[in-house]
């Protein structure tokens, strides 16, 4: 399947998107994502910004990923093994339910880690809500070391948070 850079255009279909990963993690008893986050405003800024991408099947957004340098203020307390180079980060990584088990949250993630080797980046930090297993299995397996935990408002637990170093592309 291919990926690509989703656009304006496809806003509408990123925010069903979530809303279907958002019913299927509740009914999982997962309280990783709400009514507030992730929202309309922040899937319009990943959009603007061009750093969002995911796989289009039918005319329907049935996965994504958001790469870029933001981190979350709360990273800096945590001993990351990347101190003096540029870390990216990968956000809001998301398969529709109908679409999973078929690979394409591993697709989605080498894809990340390529471009980001490709765009200059020396390593991959990240945060999962530790409990969805799925997930933290997913980033466990690829080779994502964890650092630490921390923790966001309105949230009941805490979120791992992983790195991997990257090799540099040239």
């Amino acid at each position: 399947m291919t990926i690509t850079e989703l656009q304006s255009k496809d806003k509408s279909g990123v925010m069903s998107l979530f809303r279907s990963v958002k019913t299927n993690l509740r009914r999982q008893g997962i309280k990783q994502w709400d009514w507030l986050y992730p929202n309309g405003l922040v899937i319009g800024s990943d959009l603007r910004s061009r750093n969002s991408f995911g796989i289009v099947r039918d005319g329907r957004v049935v996965a994504a990923i958001v790469l870029d340098a933001k981190q979350s203020s709360k990273y800096a307390k945590l001993d990351w093994a990347d101190k003096q180079g540029r870390p990216a980060c990968i956000h809001r990584l998301a398969v529709h339910p109908d679409y999973q088990g078929q690979g394409l949250g591993k697709q989605l993630l080498r894809f990340a880690e390529s471009l980001a080797g490709r765009r200059g980046y020396s390593s991959i930090r990240l945060d999962v809500y530790t409990e969805n297993p799925g997930a933290v299995g997913m980033y466990s397996r690829a080779g994502y070391r964890q650092v630490g935990k921390i923790e966001f408002p309105f949230r009941q637990a805490p979120y791992l948070c992983f790195e991997k170093l990257l090799q540099a592309e040239g």
